[in-house]
């Protein structure tokens, strides 16, 4: 029978495949008495899996070292191991299969749930999400327990169809496998589009699709799956003329790609002439590959964040100046846009909690700048790193959720102090360093004037502009249909600062997802924006937008958008742009 179900969609894509179902396997734990005589037996089982399960993270360990591979891993992977080797988990069961002659897996899952709870009890938030880590693992000990590794093995098929993995939920790690596999995409029933999970996904170019519910106990294995990872659809059992039309629109798919790789070294400028700057956004320096691969411009945004992440001490400066100056000079004269360290609400560090407060509402409280110019010691190490750097390339500072005055003036006497003690110390920097604001608060938007005054540049932030605007979380799914880019309130934010900068003759960008979005290239090139910063991958597909648009006819049309006060409306005419 043939329906569908309908999720996040997270990695874009089509995949057509046979199901392969990835069980939930705490789920499926039975109980049962041992005799006496066979508990030394169970134990030595239990110990048996435990190892199994290190050589498995030893074999991602080093699978996470090869070109390519997402640098998240190698720190996913290193808290599992720890995990692993908890007494709490790998000696306490022990315990009650002694004293209470149960299985393996009985008692196993009896401490999982007795640790999950305390981690409920934890009030830092990254701490308290560390009980997902802990369920892992715990799967991946029950699997090596039932004789189901979850670690998928490559399954030939004489018609060359591919698998699709259909799962509660993946971790990182499980996804990580899929690269030498034969796999077309995943789906799950938990996951948000922001999860380590997603992103992964993403940076290994599987089409993929989270929260759907209900995938895993309605897909039986074998059966025929259609994954839309752009549309966020799961058809199961599709008949014949569905199945056509999707392996039709997954040839033309990959022929636009194939299509979008020659327009590499093209000029990125419209029919008439203006030229536009794509830039990319970066989380490491590995990410350079990807950059390259693209040709673009420069780096809008380089999120320094993901330095300080999955680590359990601070990086000093000299480990930040490394980073930095690994990009500035791989981008050879091309401007690398670094931000300061923008933590808090979704994007937690483990090597910040002893700094870190549980906020009430962290979107709204202790984050960004806020938190840099609450730690001053943090901030300044980080200045000084990327001023060191700014001596290799054209090195950019921008500064994240600005909407004071005094937040702006503080943090340029933060610059001048870092530049005073690298003088001191007769340290080389860019003197004229080019300092910017992001405009991702409505009030920064709505009270312009004081940024362009004191600042080089800026760039807006379109993710949590959007939030900020209509006071939607952008990470809770219950509210996700209500996050709607081309909202009214929206599109006049961001054409109104895009036009004060041109005006002030300052450069403005655009460096949220909007940016990386085609359906928004004309709409922003019609409001006056020439520079846009988005995922490498997503570059060349918004610049044959691009070369194919005219500027000076997007401007009439678009200024008659910006009237309308309707989305419904709105969407229908920025598609026919």
């Amino acid at each position: 029978m043939t329906f569908s179900l309908h999720g996040l969609a997270v990695s874009s894509g089509i995949a057509i495949g046979r199901a392969h179902l990835v069980s939930h396997a705490t789920l499926e734990v039975a109980h049962y008495q041992l005799r006496e005589r066979d508990i030394p037996r169970e134990i030595e089982r239990f110990e048996a899996a435990f190892a199994v399960v290190k050589t498995d993270l030893g074999s991602l360990r080093k699978e996470s070292v090869v070109p390519g591979s997402p640098s998240e891993l190698s720190a996913f992977v290193d808290i599992h191991s720890l995990i692993l080797d908890d007494p709490l988990l790998c000696e306490l069961p022990k315990d009650l299969i002694r004293t209470r002659r149960c299985n393996a897996e009985w008692a196993l899952v009896q401490q999982m749930e007795e640790l999950v709870a305390q981690f409920d009890e934890i009030e830092d938030s990254y701490l308290r999400e560390r009980k997902h880590d802990v369920v892992q693992v715990v799967e991946r000990v029950l699997k090596a327990l039932l004789g189901k590794q979850r670690k998928l093995t490559r399954r030939g098929r004489p018609d060359g169809e591919l698998l699709i993995v259909v799962a509660h939920d993946l971790s990182p790690a499980d996804t990580i496998q899929f690269k030498n596999l034969e796999i077309g995409g995943f789906v799950t029933d938990l996951g948000g589009a922001t999860s380590h999970t997603a992103i992964v996904a993403r940076s290994l170019a599987i089409p993929a699709v989270v929260g759907l519910h209900h995938a895993r106990p309605l897909v039986h294995e074998d059966d025929m799956l259609i994954v839309d990872g752009t549309r966020g659809v799961l058809i199961v059992e599709p008949d014949a003329r569905v199945l056509e039309e999707y392996r039709l629109r997954k040839s033309e798919l990959e022929l636009e790609r194939s299509k979008l790789k020659r327009l590499k070294t093209a000029r990125a400028v419209t029919l008439d002439g203006v030229e536009i700057s794509l830039q990319a956004n970066i989380e490491l320096p590995q990410d350079l590959v990807q950059v390259k691969n693209v040709d673009a411009a420069g780096i809008g945004l380089y999120r320094t964040e993901y330095l300080f992440m999955n680590r359990e001490t601070l990086p000093s400066e000299n480990e930040q100046f490394e980073a930095y100056r690994a990009v500035a000079k791989a981008m050879a004269g091309r401007p690398v846009t670094i931000r300061s360290l923008d933590i808090g609400a979704d994007k937690t560090s483990q090597a910040l909690r002893g700094t870190e407060r549980q906020a009430p509402n962290p979107a709204l409280g202790l984050r960004a700048i806020r938190y840099c110019l609450a730690e001053p010691q943090i901030f300044i190490t980080q200045l000084r790193a990327i001023l060191r750097a700014s001596h290799y390339g054209k090195v950019r500072l921008l500064v994240p959720m600005l909407a004071h005055v005094k937040e702006i003036e503080q943090t340029l006497m933060m610059v001048w102090l870092a530049k005073e003690q690298l003088r001191a110390e007769k340290v080389k920097f860019d003197e004229n360093i080019e300092v910017g604001g992001m405009i991702e608060i409505p009030a920064a938007a709505l009270a312009l004037t004081p940024f362009l005054k004191r600042l080089h540049f800026l760039s807006i932030g379109t993710n949590d502009l959007i939030q900020y605007t209509l006071a939607i979380d952008r990470t809770d799914e219950a509210v996700a249909h209500l996050y709607d880019p081309l909202h009214p309130a929206v599109l006049r934010l961001v054409s109104q600062t895009i036009q004060a900068a041109n005006r002030a003759e300052t450069a403005v960008a655009v460096c949220g997802e909007m940016a990386g979005d085609p359906l928004m290239t004309r709409l922003l090139i019609g409001m006056g924006l020439r520079q846009f910063s988005m995922h490498p991958s997503q570059l060349l597909e918004v610049k044959h937008q691009v070369v194919m648009a005219d500027a000076e006819q997007l401007a009439l049309k678009v200024s008659r958008i910006l009237r309308l006060e309707e989305p419904d409306k709105i969407r229908e005419q920025v598609e026919r742009l």
